[in-house]
């Protein structure tokens, strides 16, 4: 039996996906899974294994930023435009 933290890793080594896309698979609430993506990636980075989690930042629908301070968590507005039409981050384990 895998813990919830060892099927996040093996679906992100499959391919990528969001924090909502995740919480679906996984019947977790969204908050629940950034937390546990936290460990997940702390784990890989402190891994001997030649493996990176990576991120493809929030970015906002109308004016592209995509420089969010924490890509680790999903923003509700822009900080250049105002705009709450954040794309979420994407994560994958390579």
């Amino acid at each position: 039996m895998e813990t919830t933290r060892q099927r996040i890793a093996a679906r992100l080594r499959a391919e990528p996906a969001t924090a909502s896309d995740l919480a679906a698979e996984l019947s977790l609430p969204t908050p629940t899974v950034y937390e546990h993506l936290e460990h997940v990636s702390r784990s890989i980075g402190n891994d001997d294994a030649d493996e990176s989690f990576l991120v493809s930042p929030p970015t906002c629908r109308d004016c592209g930023f995509d420089g969010f301070d924490d890509p680790l968590n999903a923003p509700s507005r822009c900080p250049e435009c105002n705009c709450e039409r954040i794309d979420e981050p994407a994560f994958v384990i390579r």
